[in-house]
């Protein structure tokens, strides 16, 4: 029986979301969208947290400019409990930070951590919860961290690849239980070919859970700069000095993620099958599976009319009317101040075209 009293969650929420530009802007990243349904995906995230942690057991990382825009909208959790990075560090520094201000609160070792990112579909929440549960009852037993693992659905260059391994004898009929054999972070596009030959290999959803006392040792194993910071933060018991050491000390902390920093140099990972429906909303394409199409095949979100329209994603508010001729193919986001067309192929180059527009003196007021 999981001790639920001693499960504590982290939800990664620094990004900007920058492949939702023009929607998502400096002042309102993806993860205060309402991107999919009616709540943000901040919100969302933290509901299913909430599912399974108390609120005072819930973290959420952040940058600093968003803690007041989150706490506005997550009045459930201590407003201590929303910590704002003042400049992003990947997932690598910001699970290091979370990990430490856990010991810093005497959160023992034995404590298991979910951590998640913020910017995930989940299809059912009692599928999910049944799963993350399985998997802290695991991580607690199997000295090791367990990552959720999905099927994949495509070849894609995006994701992280486990390769499973053994059964092992965790879990029930309903969660199946993996040792893993290999992990490799974002592999090219001609190796994932061949990767997915085989049906052992599962995308990595980023969903990680480990005991304290796992991660800790891990990290000063196999990243010892991530566990300085883990440490250091460990001794800060007052809110104000930690302030101060982000504001002083953050700032060169390794920008790297998990993956790269931890998991793809570990000999023993455990890997549970993913039990639910899970979609990764990391740029316009995710709507699709949002969204259902027409039967020209186009996502529509707003007012829009065209004339042999085909396979196109269109986002677009109520008051002004976006209509197309003869196209298809194409991501159309429409603004108040910009209007986005690309490619589909190529949705994920936005975030390519907002590092240019950053360049340019005159254009970096549109993000």
């Amino acid at each position: 029986m999981v001790d639920r009293s001693n499960i504590y969650t982290v939800v990664v929420a620094g990004g900007k979301g920058e492949r939702f530009w023009p929607q998502s802007r400096q002042n309102c990243p993806k993860q205060l969208l309402r991107l999919i349904g009616n709540l943000t995906l901040i919100e969302q995230s933290t509901a299913r947290m909430l599912s399974i942690a108390s609120p005072e057991n819930c973290l959420v990382i952040t940058n600093i400019d968003y803690v007041e825009s989150m706490r506005s909208l997550l009045p459930m959790l201590p407003p201590e409990n929303i910590i704002g990075e003042p400049v992003g560090r990947d997932t690598g520094s910001c699970l290091a930070l979370a990990s430490g201000i856990l010991e810093s609160r005497g959160v023992k070792d034995d404590a298991v951590i979910v951590a998640t990112p913020a910017d995930h579909s989940i299809g059912s929440v009692p599928a999910f919860c049944r799963t993350i549960l399985q998997s802290v009852e695991t991580a607690s037993k199997c000295d090791a961290p367990v990552l959720i693992g999905v099927k994949p659905e495509y070849s894609s260059t995006g994701y992280g690849y486990i390769r499973c391994g053994t059964v092992l004898d965790y879990g029930d009929e309903t969660v199946k239980f993996y040792s893993a054999d290999g992990f490799r972070e974002k592999p090219p596009a001609d190796e994932v070919e061949e990767m997915l030959k085989e049906d052992i290999w599962r995308w990595n959803s980023g969903i990680f859970i480990w005991s304290l006392g796992v991660f800790k040792r891990l990290l000063a194993e196999h990243a010892p700069e991530l566990s300085n910071i883990a440490k250091a933060v460990g001794r800060i018991s007052d809110p104000g000095r930690l302030m101060n050491y982000l504001r002083d000390e953050f700032a060169n902390a390794p920008n790297i993620s998990i993956d790269y920093a931890l998991l793809e140099k570990l000999d023993y990972l455990v890997v549970a099958e993913c039990g639910f429906e899970w979609e990764d909303i990391g740029s316009w394409t995710a709507l699709r599976s949002q969204i259902r199409a027409d039967k020209n095949n186009n996502v529509v979100r707003g007012l829009f009319s065209g004339l042999d329209v085909e396979n196109c994603i269109v986002v677009n508010d109520a008051q002004h009317l976006v209509a197309a001729i003869d196209v298809k193919d194409l991501i159309i986001v429409n603004q108040d101040d910009v209007t986005l067309i690309c490619s589909e192929k190529s949705a994920q180059r936005v975030k390519e075209l907002v590092h240019s527009l950053d360049q340019d003196q005159d254009l970096r007021k549109f993000l």
